[in-house]
């Protein structure tokens, strides 16, 4: 457990945090929350020891592992490949694994195995070998493989350079390097920026089954609903613990919010009344007693402090000219780069006036293109036709690159806007929601923050009066009020988006239709991101529903009913025996078609690959005990083969269990 005590923290005049108290348990998943500016992160800097308080102690068990992803992080420029970059992490394994070969060396120099040295080094490579087995060494690269591409590295790109990847995958690569330290608690801010939706929730599920405690600090609701139990609110300096997720947290705060309203209320009556009976009989000998007695009570009166309620958001976009009613043809389309196939005969895509589209795909899958297609700006093969009267705005990620530095944010937006639907009041309303308020707003562009510039540009974006948006990751660096503001906005816009994002809360509740790219093609479907998602997985179901009626009718033995039967029967016998054969071909370990044959078959396969298990098992043994004499030792290139041989048969072992369960599985489908 943490236990943080009397935590404080200034900067110059500001408070951020003030004696705050919090004790984390262990295995908690706790989702920290709070506006923009609260200290969240310095929170997060303080307790993992990267920024030192003005008072307070945190206090862990010395033997505790903590790790801690921050939102910015140094590059690393390393031309090492992914998977090298990300073993780095098993540094002392590596370190385990030399000093074991280096004792193996020594001991190959001793003739007289008698001697004491030779009986000290021995037992330390006894040490090594238990620590190396204890620690699962053989598997290390296994499990550095598996957790790359979890989070969305292809095959293909584990022997890349680290060097040849944006700023965002080398961000996959340190998270992947973190949660392969399996630390006792792990802090994370903001870590699923630079993730899409795959990965994220990818990252869910690992995080949820994780032994070890989470703090997440995010602002994306659906990842916090799902992935954490205990929701910690920071504000005022100061934390209140909430049992529950995000949308418990609303619950509950709310509820305590209407609490304290209330006793607030009945409070303030309370002082009213004793203030007038104060006033009325102040002067009144035969009252005096009374009057001291409520003078009392209003001094040990414990004030309950006044609720400040969320500010409400009714930002709308300016009315639009109304366009045709085909926004955007483009017939079916191919496109490449060299070799590199991104679409290849997709079907013709047409965008009605009133469309909300969320483009969705894995990362690196063709979203970009496709937007940079759609805004006219990259050629392909096939036709692009604008609508009548669409007028085109595009948010890009990069979007606040195209502000003015010397101007200041308020004249950025007012430069921008129509001066005859838009004021002073409209465009300081829109800056307050983005967190621009009082002086902030004069602030010249080229000093802002990087979040700063992009929440400023989209800011802009949202006053202007084009009639079709295209938004690539409008809601990065946007905290999640300032996400509401955008959903709000957009459901009310009266003309026609397509945006790409990663928030599933934020497109679930903004978008009527779904362009998912997968395959090199694009497909539609009708609806909001649940109705997408229930739309994939009925599409999954029937999948496997018709393989395994597949599988049922291969099993079936019907009576000879005609010679359409018999075909039918034949031809199933056909693929099983072709199955079988390819099967005795390519071997347990090569073989995926189980689905094609029966139950008894499967039955066969699993009582041989159990026989095979066993003897591989035995195997190991005997290896383990061979390597364990004395007289192994001094044979130095015996030794190195017999470590080898584990090793191999080790991987063999867990490939063999793997193949049980998938076969397992299969035959009981």
């Amino acid at each position: 457990m943490i236990t943080i005590k009397d935590l404080s923290l200034s900067f110059g005049s500001d408070k951020i945090l003030n004696s705050l108290d919090w004790h984390i348990k262990d295995g908690e998943k706790i989702g920290l929350v709070g506006p923009n500016g609260a200290g969240k992160t310095t929170l997060l800097e303080i307790i993992t020891g990267f920024i030192t308080p003005d008072q307070g102690s945190i206090s862990l068990p010395s033997s505790s592992v903590v790790g801690y992803l921050p939102q910015q992080f140094h590059i690393n420029n390393s031309d090492t490949t992914l998977v090298d970059e990300t073993l780095t992490v098993f540094k002392d394994i590596k370190e385990l694994e030399q000093e074991h070969e280096s004792l193996l060396n020594e001991l190959s120099r001793f003739k007289d195995d008698a001697d004491q040295e030779y009986k000290a080094l021995l037992k330390k490579l006894d040490y090594t070998q238990n620590e190396l087995k204890t620690r699962d060494f053989e598997t290390i690269n296994k499990r550095a493989e598996k957790m790359l591409m979890g989070l969305g590295f292809t095959v293909n790109d584990l022997k890349s350079p680290l060097s040849t990847f944006s700023g965002g995958w080398r961000m996959r690569v340190e998270l992947a390097k973190l949660l392969l330290k399996e630390p006792d608690f792990l802090f994370l801010d903001e870590p699923t920026n630079h993730l899409d939706i795959e990965s994220i929730s990818w990252l869910e599920s690992y995080l949820k089954s994780f032994d070890g405690s989470v703090i997440v600090v995010s602002h994306d609701k659906y990842f916090l609903d799902r992935m954490t139990e205990i929701t910690v609110e920071l504000s005022g300096g100061k934390i209140t613990e909430y049992q529950g997720n995000y949308s418990k947290y609303l619950e509950l705060r709310m509820r305590n919010m209407e609490i304290q309203k209330s006793a607030y209320e009945n409070q303030q009556r309370q002082i009213k009344q004793y203030e007038r009976f104060i006033e009325r009989f102040r002067y009144k000998n035969t009252k005096a007693k009374q009057v001291q007695s409520r003078i009392k009570m209003l001094g040990k009166l414990e004030r309950v402090e006044e609720v400040e309620s969320d500010k409400s958001v009714n930002f709308r976009f300016n009315n639009t000219k109304r366009s045709g009613k085909n926004v955007l043809e483009i017939s079916a389309f191919s496109k490449s780069y060299g070799d590199n196939t991104v679409f290849k005969d997709s079907e013709p895509l047409n965008i009605i006036r009133g469309d909300k589209i969320a483009l969705v795909g894995k990362n690196g899958i063709g979203k970009s293109t496709l937007i940079r297609i759609i805004k006219g700006t990259e050629e392909f093969d096939g036709q692009r036709k604008l609508g009548y009267e669409v007028e085109l705005t595009y948010f890009a990620q990069n979007q606040a690159e195209t502000l003015n530095p010397n101007n200041s944010v308020f004249e950025e937006l007012a430069n921008s806007a129509d001066s005859k639907v838009s004021n002073e009041t409209d465009i300081r309303t829109i800056l307050g929601n983005f967190l621009f308020s009082g002086d902030d707003v004069f602030k010249n562009i080229k000093v802002l923050s990087g979040g700063e510039k992009s929440r400023a540009a989209l800011a802009k974006t949202l006053l202007s009066p084009n009639n079709f948006l295209v938004l690539d990751e409008p809601t990065n660096h946007l905290d999640i009020q300032s996400r509401n503001v955008l959903i709000e906005a957009l459901q009310s816009y009266d003309g026609t988006f397509i945006v790409v994002s990663h928030d599933r809360h934020f497109i679930d509740s903004i978008c009527n239709k779904v362009w998912y790219i997968e395959n090199n093609r694009v497909y539609e479907y009708l609806g909001n991101y649940s109705d997408f998602q229930y739309h994939l997985e009925k599409k999954t179901r029937n999948i496997l529903s018709n393989e395994q009626e597949q599988i049922s009718q291969n099993m079936e033995q019907p009576a000879d009913s005609g010679s359409e039967d018999k075909d039918k029967k034949r031809l199933d016998a056909e693929k099983r025996n072709k199955a079988f054969k390819e099967l005795k071909e390519k071997g347990i370990i090569n073989f995926n078609s189980w689905n094609l044959l029966t139950k008894n078959q499967l039955s066969n396969v699993i009582n041989d690959l159990e026989t095979d298990i066993e003897k591989k098992e035995n195997q190991k043994k005997e290896l383990e005990k061979l390597l364990e004499k004395e007289e192994t030792f001094k044979d130095l290139e015996y030794s190195n083969k017999i470590t080898s041989e584990l090793s191999s048969l080790d991987s063999l072992i867990l490939i063999l269990y793997d193949k049980w369960t998938e076969i397992t599985k299969a035959r009981e489908i």
